[in-house]
């Protein structure tokens, strides 16, 4: 029986999901595509479910779409099957962007190479942690096509216009020191160190109160296209809410008592 595409671990309240393709550098298939759709949603009705972290087995994190299948789209678009393509790609980029839906924080755990399509699935993460040695890059265009996978919505916004201008213009590789110095990633660290930073980084969200960093979320989802009294209007909303959970009622009683918090979802 072959190894599965994805492997899901827990500790407590936080998931690891691993794409599990080391042998093909974790390359993104439509197979792989459908299960972590399928993971995701399952992740997303688990309540209980405080931060999950991202990462890749083997010496990547991934290489991107698999060649195989960039050549038959390749194939298609030779023979003018231009609806065909256009359909096939906009539902693959919906099954990895699913993970924009879950409602928890997410984190890239980047142990090594994150290219293209790959790279733009860690980008989809809340928050980055590279190796320092990662080759991280959005390539599309040295191999003739046009970005996809959100490339051109969440880089600018990560990075700013000037930069994801010369970054998705020139497919210009980054270590993971350089993309640490932009903010594409959030620390560049030696690469043993990180997945146990990541897991550290982690338990630091799950720690703090569950229904309260899962209205953050909803609320940075949100800011990029709101206007200010827009935010506060949905501040507003989400902070009254959560003044009526025991979650609040725990904080300012764990203040007050000078202990640590523990919050229980309520």
């Amino acid at each position: 029986m072959p190894e599965p595409l994805l492997l899901l671990t827990r500790d407590r309240d936080v998931a690891t999901l691993t794409f599990n393709d080391a042998g093909r550098l974790n390359a993104m298939t439509r197979a792989m595509g459908e299960a972590f759709a399928a993971e995701i949603a399952e992740l997303s009705r688990d309540v209980s479910l405080r931060a999950l972290i991202l990462t890749g087995a083997g010496r990547a994190f991934s290489a991107g779409g698999d060649l195989d299948m960039i050549d038959e789209r390749v194939r298609d678009g030779q023979a003018g099957r231009h609806s065909k393509n256009l359909d096939t790609m906009r539902a693959f980029y919906g099954l990895f962007l699913t993970l924009r839906e879950l409602p928890c924080p997410t984190l890239a755990a980047i142990n090594g190479a994150a290219v293209g399509a790959g790279f733009c699935v860690a980008l989809a993460c809340d928050v980055r942690i590279a190796s320092e040695t990662a080759m991280l890059g959005l390539n599309f265009t040295a191999l003739g096509l046009h970005p996809g996978m959100g490339a051109t919505w969440t880089l600018p916004r990560l990075v700013g216009p000037a930069h994801a201008a010369e970054l998705l213009y020139s497919s210009r590789t980054l270590t993971g020191t350089e993309a640490a110095a932009i903010s594409l990633v959030n620390r560049a660290i030696p690469r043993d160190t990180v997945l146990a930073a990541t897991q550290e980084m982690a338990a630091a969200f799950a720690a703090n109160a569950p229904l309260a960093n899962r209205g953050v979320k909803r609320a940075l989802a949100h800011s990029p296209t709101a206007t200010l009294d827009q935010q506060l209007d949905l501040e507003a909303e989400i902070q009254a809410g959560t003044f009526a959970t025991e979650d609040a009622k725990e904080g300012l009683a764990a203040v007050r008592a000078k202990r640590p918090p523990h919050f229980r979802g309520r």
